[in-house]
């Protein structure tokens, strides 16, 4: 599906993959709504497309909240009407602790956002894609939901459950008009553990670290690729593919390596 002159809607839109895959849709001649918990951080994705100004709106909502989901749809009717695809990026990460350290109180927030926020995104918007010549769902879920990570299980479990959500999507909606992919993201150059409120030496310095740590614009340029050719598993980034092809190989020995390389983190 080429994104010219369709009509998108991208959670997480304030900051990191998302606000870069927002600029991408719009340089490629899309119209999009853009996503965030954050109103300041929209503003600044607003303030970075001026040249796309008329093709841009900014909607806040906690995606983790189903009522305020449920209110997107007729906003975006209200604006563009109508609607060709969704892009759910929006996700945060835990705590580096180990689930028996972890309080059920983070557990809950983040399968809110990273699960139960993708499934609300999918349901409130299917009806409304379903009325179009051809659309497209994209999920973004991470290397973390093929492969355990130790430290972040409950994330990795979430974006598991993105990962499965996705796959039963695609089968259920093979016979329509909808296209639909999961991207699994390696390490990427965002702010996501500052914003989680988190700070681990996970996100290796790019410079430093013995595999290239994605920008955001490569990962939305992978994100809005997979769209436009309708693809279905896409691994991004080179630690992304290394771990899915060790993983394939060898899932026990794939967990026991990341589990030996983490054990300083988990002391």
């Amino acid at each position: 599906m080429q994104v010219n002159e369709k009509v998108f809607v991208v959670t997480g839109g304030g900051n990191g993959i998302g606000r870069a895959v927002v600029l991408t849709l719009l340089e490629k001649g899309a119209k999009v709504v853009a996503i965030d918990i954050n109103p300041n951080a929209l503003s600044e994705t607003l303030r970075l497309s001026t040249t796309f100004g008329s093709k841009l709106r900014t909607y806040t909502a906690n995606i983790s909240v189903r009522e305020e989901v449920e209110r997107i749809p007729q906003f975006v009717m209200d604006e563009f009407g109508s609607v060709d695809g969704i892009v759910n990026v929006a996700g945060i990460i835990q705590p580096f602790v180990t689930v028996n350290d972890m309080d059920y109180e983070r557990i809950e927030r983040v399968f809110n956002v990273n699960f139960y926020g993708t499934l609300y995104m999918c349901k409130a918007f299917i009806p409304h894609l379903l009325q179009r010549p051809e659309a497209h769902i994209l999920n973004v879920s991470s290397m973390g939901g093929f492969v355990p990570v130790p430290g972040q299980t409950i994330y990795g479990a979430s974006k598991a459950a993105v990962k499965l959500l996705t796959e039963g999507l695609k089968s259920e909606l093979m016979d329509t008009n909808i296209g639909v992919s999961v991207v699994f993201p390696g390490g990427v150059a965002t702010e996501i553990t500052k914003n989680s409120g988190v700070e681990t030496r996970l996100a290796a310095d790019a410079d430093t670290s013995k595999i290239r740590v994605l920008t955001p614009q490569e990962a939305a340029d992978i994100i809005v690729n997979a769209i436009e050719n309708n693809l279905y598993h896409v691994y991004a980034g080179s630690d992304s593919k290394m771990l899915n092809f060790m993983n394939r190989l060898s899932p026990k020995r794939a967990a026991l390596m990341i589990a030996e390389q983490l054990k300083s983190l988990m002391g």
